[in-house]
């Protein structure tokens, strides 16, 4: 209408039911409003609106031309935990932002995320008798079982503590485990709690720990938490220099992306093709956990009961008490075999091999054993040969308590200094031999 037969403002103002000094405002401002209008991802927006945090938006407005400009995919968990880093990198005291704030970023914007391509089969959960017919061969003719990997979740209880230590009675953790189908690699435990900030994990490392723990409410695995873990999956795999397969189960929580490194597959959830995580190996990990819990002797360790951090720890070792041979028997049993042509369901759903019950009875066995008092070992008199006049040099034997607090003081100065998770498989190995002592 400005550029056609010349109207005075007066006329326009009439027309349009502003003042005249407005339609004099928009005029000289012609080229700047026209500059922004272009520019607005959202032609029918009329005005012009911004976030809280200009500066926050900017940043990710940028971060999403630059994916898409690169041609790589981009949805609704991903820009979450994005905007997540950003918020944390700019200093923001709230770096998490809210889905209603993302919502109006992205309608300012007009920013709609499609489904990124997959390749065929990928994204998609494929019926059971595709999957084993045509699916499952070729991912065993594409990769080789070391380049297998299979991820789950799994939930275990804490024991009721006392408020003072940082949990509340009864509380939960989501696990996420993840695996190799020859069981030669492992993930680093992923836990899930409720509670933001525990008390028992303040000063620690957290970076340096060969478990890592993040809160959702009622302790669940979302989608931004899933997202971030399997950036995280990626990017050791590109240190590694590897191109592996992931398999899990389709769920809400478990969003599609395009990796470069890692090739996400759902698979059915149909008995028969059970997860190999489900064929046993969780309950294996529970099993573990739950001799350590009960080989946990309150009266020795001088605490009531086991804190989460406490609890963190037992489940990183009862990760690495998972054999690799009952891993590989897993998914073997889920029809991940070279030769198999269709699943060998020689195992039940969470049930073990006869090797595995028979092991799991001989640690029953020594479980049985544990905290029994046992005859301390003492000096009966002074040696032979000695001379009862000079003070004796021999230390006393420690108690199993002074034992106990000595290795909880070596925990917490590995917690709070330890320069790579690898130091906890020594502690851990040192721990068991202790128990081992202690129980003979």
């Amino acid at each position: 209408m400005l550029e056609g037969p010349k109207v005075s403002q007066s006329e326009l103002a009439k027309r349009f039911g502003v003042s005249q000094p407005q339609i004099c405002r928009i005029i000289k401002n012609k080229e700047r409003i026209l500059s922004e209008w272009h520019r607005n991802g959202d032609p029918e927006r009329k005005r012009k609106r911004e976030g809280k945090d200009v500066a926050l938006e900017a940043a990710l407005l940028r971060w999403v031309e630059g994916t898409r400009a690169a041609d790589l995919p981009v949805s609704g968990p991903l820009l979450q935990l994005k905007a997540k880093h950003l918020a944390e990198a700019l200093g923001r005291p709230d770096p998490e932002p809210s889905g209603g704030c993302l919502a109006r970023f992205r309608a300012r914007h007009n920013l709609a995320f499609k489904k990124p391509p997959a390749e065929k089969g990928d994204a998609e959960q494929p019926t059971a008798e595709h999957w084993a017919g045509a699916v499952l061969p070729g991912l065993l003719h594409s990769y080789a079982l070391s380049e297998i990997y299979a991820c789950g979740e799994t939930g275990v209880f804490l024991p009721a503590s006392s408020p003072s230590k940082g949990e509340s009675a009864g509380d939960r953790l989501t696990l996420l485990l993840c695996a190799n189908a020859d069981g030669s690699e492992k993930a680093p435990l992923r836990a899930v709690g409720e509670s933001p900030q525990p008390r028992c994990l303040q000063g620690i490392n957290l970076g340096q720990m060969p478990w890592s723990y993040r809160a959702s409410s009622l302790a669940g695995m979302t989608a931004p938490l899933f997202a971030e873990w399997l950036q995280e999956f990626n990017e050791g795999m590109q240190r590694q220099g590897k191109s592996v397969l992931l398999l899990l189960t389709k769920h809400e929580a478990h969003p599609y992306l395009q990796l470069s490194n890692v090739r996400m597959v759902f698979v059915p959830p149909a008995t028969a093709l059970a997860q190999p995580l489900d064929r046993g190996i969780a309950s294996d990990l529970k099993g573990h956990y739950r001799r350590r819990l009960l080989r946990w002797l309150p009266a020795e360790r001088g605490a009531e009961q086991p804190t989460l951090l406490d609890a963190l720890h037992m489940l990183a070792q009862a990760w690495g008490d998972v054999r690799p041979g009952l891993i590989a028997s897993c998914f073997r049993a889920a029809g991940f075999s070279p030769s198999a042509k269709a699943p060998a369901l020689t195992l039940a759903p969470g049930l073990l091999s006869q090797e595995q019950l028979e092991h799991r009875t001989l640690m029953d066995e020594e479980l049985e054993h544990d905290g029994e008092p046992t005859e301390a070992v003492g000096d009966e008199g002074t040696a032979e040969g000695e001379d009862a006049g000079e003070p004796a040099a021999v230390q006393p034997c420690p108690s199993e308590r002074e034992v106990w607090g000595s290795l909880a003081t070596l925990r917490r100065y590995l917690e709070c200094r330890a320069t790579s998770p690898d130091l906890f498989q020594a502690f851990y190995e040192l721990e068991d031999a202790v128990h081992m002592v202690s129980a003979s």
